[in-house]
Formats: structure tokens, sequence, C-alpha cells
């Protein structure tokens, strides 16, 4: 949102994507996700942010095939103060941050066309309503993959899906006798 500081105590909901959608992470099994070397990387880095800044709190994340959702609390208990003891980052700062160390060691483990996917969606969370439907947005994500539209798959379904309806209705006004 333009003129937000982003370093603002709040909630974010954030999804960030793999470049192309290309799925890195693991895959679903009985509508839960197993996430596999990769995506175990991707956990323990977006852990890691509430562990390298003090004022980042971690609340639902889900890590998918080739995207992951979460929401991210910035808490300064420390604004209040005349002069800041220490500097916040804003969401996107702490964005780069994670996407760069789990880029880094998923290089380093031998896979080096991994890649993010340029920026990241984010919504600030306003109110309980809001936070509790996304938080069940994330839950159920596993179960809804087969219709995520972040599942290549699924787009790719739903596109030859239009096709064969348009082939369908051009074909109805046809007369054909044999």
């Amino acid at each position: 949102m333009e003129g937000y500081d982003y370093s603002e105590s709040n909630y974010y909901f954030v999804t960030i994507c793999t470049a192309n959608r290309k799925e890195y992470f693991g895959k679903i099994e009985n509508n839960q996700m197993v996430l596999n070397y990769h995506g175990q990387i991707v956990d323990q880095q977006w852990q890691w942010l509430a562990k390298q800044y003090s004022y980042v709190k971690l609340d639902e994340y889900v890590i998918m095939s080739n995207h992951m959702h979460g929401i991210l609390i910035i808490e300064d208990s420390d604004r209040s103060r005349p002069v800041p003891t220490h500097c916040i980052k804003s969401l996107s700062s702490l964005i780069g941050a994670f996407k760069t160390t789990s880029s880094k060691l998923i290089h380093q483990n031998r896979l080096s066309d991994f890649s993010w996917q340029r920026s990241f969606y984010d919504h600030i969370i306003r109110n309980d309503e809001s936070l509790n439907k996304i938080r069940e947005y994330i839950i159920n994500n596993p179960i809804n993959w087969a219709n995520d539209e972040e599942n290549i798959n699924c787009i790719t379904n739903r596109a030859n899906e239009l096709r064969v309806a348009k082939l369908k209705s051009n074909m109805s006004g046809c007369n054909h006798s044999s």
C-alpha cells in the first residue's frame, strides 16, 4: 500500500512463489504437504526470521510445492522510546533476507537452478475476522491444492478445459449429416 510504513507493528499475510511456479519443495500426499529436503530448508529459514529478529513473530504458515503462505507479525515494543534502540526492518527487507538465506542454502545443496519469483504478495491484516479467515486458508491449503491457482497442473488443466469447451460450443452450431 502506497505510503504505508511496512516496518510498523502489524500482522502481515505473505505469499512467496518460486520462479515460474516450479515445484521444488515436496508434494501433497493424502491432503498433507510432505516437504523434501529443499522444503525443509525453506521451513528452517522461515523460522530463522523469528530467531534472528526479536521483533518478528510467526503465526500460521504452510510451505507448498512451489510457494508458501505465512502470517508474519512485526511487533516492536521499543517504538515508544524517543530514541530507538534498534532498527526495525521493513516487511520487504525481512522477506528479502528469507529469500536470500533460503536460496543460498538450497544452492549449496546442489539445486543451482532454484530461484524465487522476483516479488511477493502481501496483505495487511486489520482485524480478527480477517486473521481467522487467513489462518483457515493457510491450514486448508494442502487440502485445496488440486484447485489452487498456484498449482501449475491446475492451471494447465483449466486451460485445456476452456479449449475443449470452446471447441464444443463452436461445433454445437454445426449440422453434421451422415
